[in-house]
């Protein structure tokens, strides 16, 4: 089979950048002509015969070679599709045909470099140790994608091992790919671990992407580069086919520039797979998450707003805008339950153990499910050893000792720490809304982006994902505004499988602030 040619050894030097710069100009012989287009304007476009497939694919290669392999070098692909094109041209014949899958059809998207595609494409996780892993066939939400008339685009750059390998780590680095810059400036963090997903969608490089999700790593990275992310009820979208961290947190999920253009790549990915065992607990039917998004869905809606959220009142600008949306919501008709405080004192540490303990079991068992070279999370420490320099040149791998050190799934400590993290969440959420009959919880997604340090590692300050994330529960972010030009984000979070309740205030939201600006982009 054809190999395709990874991009990181383009972009292997670029996590030196040392952020010098000079003076700024736009960048050169940008093309922007479909910037900030929704899915269906696309499918207006193509079914009136205005653009192709293929030339759709066309242009959004042609924005990668300037933006994000020159230009800014924003470094958020990890390696495109060689057969992109050619999907795309049979995409074409078959609308010429008269058939067309529906609103995917023909529509570029990107995956995560943790999903694994039957193809040309790698899945690596971003590490050097797997970087000629290829799987043998699609993940299930890769194949579901595929029969919606989606066109695999390529891989983006990710946190390497979605960002559970070291307690320094500096998100959107990995070793195959390098550091991928914020969409908003270059010298600012992406955040992760689906940073190159949600700066591809930001700076208008595909249509939509997907992004994995433990704790944190579709909104925050979502909210930081100023797009609509979904972090999906477990069981809903499948885990099939995709390296894991664990099994009890990890979801897909869609990234995407608006509400609508979310549910509609939500309908192609949430189908039942039979072989998840954490789709036993969805309901028997699922919704067209795109069929009943309406502005007003505000209009009488209880909204509890949560106060207690990580770093709570640590930034001005975070608490102004979140006012400004509380305010907004309240003028688009919503009733505002406020003071929400939820106690999750002992959720943090419990679910750290789980996450360790899990994180062992479930990456041996996708690299002996998936027969990689590497069969082990012992030998793939060892491999990061072996070739330090080039997988470690910055952080370690003390996150992984740590679970390597860990026992099976049978030890009382983990199945202690798994059912004390789960009935914290779980309580705070449905207790919470239940208590106060409420539609949803709204809190800040995150602060503003912060400065990548290569020395430091992460400065994250203000986050509120960990609720949805233990408990396995939905939530939504949206664009909420801006501070100093970067993006900040509001989070919808509900109980299990509320995504449809969610995704319709979000939209609401979304209509009533207008509150997403497209990136703009300068060279250094």
């Amino acid at each position: 089979m054809q190999r395709s040619t990874p991009m990181w050894s383009l972009f292997l030097l670029l996590f030196f950048f040392c952020g010098c710069s000079g003076n700024v100009e736009p960048t050169p012989q940008l093309d922007s002509r479909y910037d900030e287009w929704t899915v269906d304007q696309f499918q207006q476009a193509m079914g009136d015969g205005e653009i192709s497939s293929v030339q759709l694919v066309e242009y959004y290669l042609e924005r990668i070679e300037t933006i994000d392999a020159a230009g800014p070098k924003l470094n958020s692909i990890i390696e495109i599709n060689p057969d992109a094109l050619t999907i795309a041209q049979g995409l074409d014949e078959e609308r010429t045909a008269g058939n067309s899958r529906g609103p995917l059809h023909g529509i570029p998207v990107v995956l995560k470099a943790n999903v694994n595609t039957g193809d040309a494409m790698a899945t690596s996780a971003g590490s050097l140790a797997l970087a000629e892993h290829h799987a043998s066939n699609d993940a299930f939400i890769a194949a579901k994608l595929r029969e919606a008339g989606a066109v695999l685009l390529g891989k983006t750059n990710l946190s390497e091992w979605a960002n559970f390998r070291s307690t320094r780590s500096s998100s959107g680095w990995s070793s195959i790919g390098g550091q991928t810059k914020n969409a908003y400036d270059p010298l600012r963090n992406p955040c992760g671990s689906s940073s190159g997903s949600g700066v591809a969608i930001a700076a208008n490089l595909a249509v939509l992407a997907i992004g994995t999700e433990t704790d944190g790593s579709i909104v925050c990275p979502a909210s930081i580069n100023g797009i609509v992310g979904v972090k999906p009820t477990l069981g809903l979208v499948s885990r099939d086919g995709i390296i894991p961290i664990a099994h009890s947190q990890d979801t897909a999920g869609p990234m995407a520039r608006s509400v609508r253009d979310a549910a509609l790549m939500l309908n192609a990915i949430s189908a039942i797979d039979t072989t998840d065992l954490a789709a036993a607990d969805r309901p028997e039917t699922t919704p067209d998450y795109a069929a009943n998004l309406s502005k007003d869905a505000l209009q009488g809606a209880r909204i509890g707003v949560i106060r207690s959220y990580g770093g709570a009142g640590d930034n001005p600008d975070v608490d102004a805008n979140f006012e400004a949306a509380i305010e907004a919501m309240r003028a688009a008709g919503a009733e505002i339950i406020d003071e929400i405080e939820i106690d999750t004192r002992g959720m943090g540490g419990a679910e750290y153990e789980v996450l360790l303990y899990e994180f062992k079991a479930d990456l041996n068992s996708y690299l002996q499910a998936n027969d990689a070279a590497l069969s082990s999370i012992a030998e793939i420490i060892a491999f990061n050893d072996e070739h330090a320099a080039e997988v470690m040149p910055i952080f370690g791998q003390e996150i992984m000792l740590l679970a390597e050190s860990k026992g099976d799934l049978t030890d009382a400590g983990y199945l202690a720490a798994l059912e004390t993290s789960k009935r914290i969440a779980r309580d705070g959420i449905d207790v919470t809304i239940a208590e106060h009959q409420l539609d949803a919880l709204v809190a800040p997604t995150n602060g503003p982006a912060w400065m990548t340090d290569h020395v430091n590692g992460d400065n994250f300050s203000v986050g509120s994902s960990s609720l949805a994330a233990v408990s396995g529960y939905a939530s939504v972010t949206v664009p909420s505004g801006y501070t100093s030009g970067l993006p900040l984000g509001i989070s919808f979070i509900g109980g299990a499988f509320s995504e449809e309740r969610l995704l319709q205030l979000a939209y609401s939201f979304e209509q009533a602030t207008t509150a997403r600006r497209a990136a703009e982009f300068k060279t250094e």
